[in-house]
C-alpha cells in the first residue's frame, strides 16, 4: 500500500468522532481538547492510524455543512498529525484538502468518491492514499437500497467500479484501499455474508479495510429479551470480528477499542509466524 510500510500484521485504525450524534461515541469528543487527548491515548495504545471524522454517518443522520465539519475536525487533525498518522473521514474534497494540508496522511471517504465530484481529482493531484468504501447513497435511509440478489458479488462489482473511477480520475491504484462498508446499505445477514466473503474483495487486488466495530448487526446477534446488546457492551464481539477479518486477509480494521484489538492482532501475527 502506497505510503504505508508492511508492519507484519493487520493495521488498527482508531475511530475518533468529533460529532454530537455518532452512533457509538457521539458527543464524547466534540470538545477539541477531549478529542485530541483521546487521539493521543489511542496512539499510545498502538493505533496505526487515527481516523478523525466530523460528520456522523449513522443510519438516519443528516449532513452538516462544510464549514461546521471543518470547524470540528481541523484543530484535532492539526494537533495529532505530528504524533500519529491521521486519516480524515470525510466525503468533501474541501475538507480533505484542508486536512491533508494540516498533516493528514489518508482520506477515508464513505461514499467511495461519489458524494463530491471534486474528491477524486483532488486525491489524484495530492497523491494521497484513500479508502473508498462501498455505499449506495447517504445515511438518511440505509435500508431501501439494501436490495441484493448476491450481496457479495454486487458489492464487489460496485467497489470495482469505484476503483476504476478513481484510476480514471488519475488516482494511483496503489494508493487505494477498499472497504466493503459493513452496515452501510446492508441489513441483517447481509453484513455476515460480506464479512464471510472477504476473499471476493481481496480479489480486486487492493488492500481491504473492515469496519464492524460496535455496529448494530453485532448488537442484534447478542440480543436478549431486553433487545439488542447496547453499543457499549459490544466490545468482545467487535474484537472477535476484527480478529476474524485479519485472519481472512484484511489490511486494516477500524475500531473503537484500540488496545485490546492491537493485543489480539499481535497474538494472531505471532501465531501465524510460528506456523
Amino acid at each position: 500500500m502506497k505510503g504505508f510500510a508492511d508492519i507484519g500484521r493487520c493495521r488498527v485504525m482508531g475511530v475518533l468522532n468529533v460529532t454530537p450524534d455518532s452512533f457509538s461515541d457521539g458527543g464524547a469528543y466534540l470538545d477539541p481538547d477531549a478529542a485530541i487527548a483521546h487521539g493521543v491515548e489511542m496512539a499510545a495504545a498502538g493505533a496505526d492510524v487515527v481516523d478523525v471524522g466530523g460528520e456522523s454517518t449513522r443510519p438516519g443522520a443528516s449532513r452538516v455543512d462544510a464549514d461546521e465539519e471543518l470547524r470540528r475536525v481541523l484543530p484535532v487533525v492539526e494537533a495529532l498529525a505530528g504524533r500519529v498518522p491521521v486519516s480524515i473521514d470525510t466525503q468533501r474534497a474541501a475538507v480533505a484538502e484542508a486536512c491533508l494540508a494540516a498533516g493528514a496522511v489518508l482520506v477515508n471517504d464513505v461514499s467511495g468518491g461519489r458524494a463530491d465530484p471534486a474528491m477524486l481529482p483532488l486525491l489524484a493531484g495530492a497523491g494521497a492514499p484513500v479508502v473508498l468504501m462501498h455505499s449506495r447513497g447517504d445515511s438518511a435511509d440505509m435500508t431501501s437500497a439494501a436490495q441484493y440478489d448476491d450481496v457479495v458479488g454486487e458489492v464487489r462489482d460496485e467497489l470495482r467500479a469505484r476503483l476504476d473511477a478513481a484510476v480514471a480520475a488519475g488516482v494511483d491504484a496503489d494508493a487505494v484501499v477498499l472497504d466493503p462498508g459493513i452496515g452501510f446499505h446492508k441489513i441483517g445477514d447481509q453484513n455476515w455474508q460480506v464479512l464471510a466473503g472477504l476473499a471476493a474483495f481481496l480479489e480486486l487486488g487492493r488492500p481491504v479495510l473492515v469496519g464492524s466495530s460496535r455496529k448494530a448487526f453485532l448488537g442484534r446477534l447478542l440480543a436478549t429479551g431486553d433487545g439488542p446488546r447496547p453499543v457499549g457492551e459490544r466490545g468482545a464481539a467487535s474484537l472477535a470480528a476484527a480478529v476474524l477479518a485479519a485472519q481472512a486477509g484484511a489490511w486494516g480494521v477500524r475500531v473503537h477499542d484500540v488496545r485490546p484489538t492491537v493485543d489480539a492482532l499481535r497474538v494472531l501475527a505471532a501465531w501465524d509466524g510460528a506456523r
